[in-house]
């Protein structure tokens, strides 16, 4: 129990640094790119290693979008100071499995580190992301304990941690809403265009020897940014995104 205890006051620290681990793990990566060949000495291999690596990150993604166009208003949030849900969220993905949000942070994190097939980088940023998250989802779920009492037991009780389960489905109590998806996610979804921007550029560089920097991650990250800065702006000085109870 006392080791249960500091992992909870662990993760409750690292709940507000959790944005920073997916730049150390870049940085990492980015050390190891002088090491970078195609794989298997074939671009059209390494092409599509790469694009399976993005579309395992869009499904990570795609997971988030449907966890967070769903929920009310302060839960499943970007707080990042403390802890905070007004309500508990047992419905849709959440009656699934307790950590959907983790779970598509995982796929983006895994379709990130793996783009260049370079095994034990890959590894270690695999078993940091897991030792870091476990512990911000047991401060979580003590949190959700004492906020919910034995509502929260009984969910908990019955929905795994981590592999979701279709036994107990239960539809969204709130419809879909694509402006709460595009005010809250934007960032996400430009973060992960910039690091394969970033990385394919590293690495193409570094087989060419000279910078060089390919077309389709180019446009992919431009067309995000105009996003960003068009997302960000109505978010921002606008209520077009906003949605009541959201």
């Amino acid at each position: 129990m006392m080791l249960r205890a500091a992992m909870e006051r662990q993760g409750a620290w690292l709940f507000r640094w959790r944005s920073y681990p997916p730049v150390a793990a870049l940085a990492l990566l980015l050390l190891r790119v002088g090491h970078y060949h195609y794989l298997g000495g074939s671009k059209f291999d390494d092409d599509v290693w790469q694009f399976c690596c993005a579309l395992l990150a869009a499904l990570g993604l795609l997971v988030r979008a449907l966890v967070v166009g769903h929920v009310p208003k302060d839960t499943s949030g970007r707080n990042a100071r403390e802890q905070r849900a007004e309500a508990l969220n047992t419905t849709g993905l959440y009656s699934l499995v307790r950590h959907p949000l983790y779970i598509g942070n995982f796929l983006i994190f895994v379709g990130t580190v793996a783009f260049l097939h370079d095994p034990w980088p890959s590894a270690v940023c695999i078993l940091g992301f897991w030792l870091y998250h476990e512990r911000i989802m047991l401060a979580e779920e003590a949190f959700l304990a004492e906020r919910f009492g034995s509502a929260y037991e009984i969910w908990a009780a019955r929905t795994p941690a981590l592999i979701p389960t279709l036994r107990h489905w239960s539809k969204p109590s709130l419809p879909f809403s694509i402006r709460n998806v595009l005010r809250r996610e934007y960032n996400n979804v430009f973060s992960v265009a910039l690091a394969m921007f970033v990385l394919d550029v590293a690495s193409e560089s570094t087989v060419q020897g000279r910078l060089s920097v390919g077309p389709i991650w180019t446009i992919a990250v431009l067309v995000g940014l105009a996003a960003w800065l068009i997302l960000r702006t109505l978010k921002r000085r606008t209520s077009i995104l906003r949605v009541q109870g959201r």
